[in-house]
């Protein structure tokens, strides 16, 4: 699967959030990957390859 994700990106993750909802949007990009929850505006930090692990799909780039 290709990986191609920019800041500001939605993206799937394969869990859901507590919330209700698996949909994020990326806010920081780097080593580690920062993503804020779509529904309930919380955000957390995953090292890079954790969150690749995570990745569903990528919705809009």
């Amino acid at each position: 699967m290709a990986l191609n994700y920019n800041l500001g990106s939605i993206v799937m993750m394969k869990k859901q959030h507590p919330c209700g909802t698996n949909k994020w949007e990326i806010i920081r990009v780097g080593a580690d990957i920062k993503i804020k929850c779509l529904e309930c505006s919380r955000t957390i930090m995953l090292p890079r390859v954790e969150f690749n692990k995570k990745l569903k799909k990528v919705i809009n780039q």
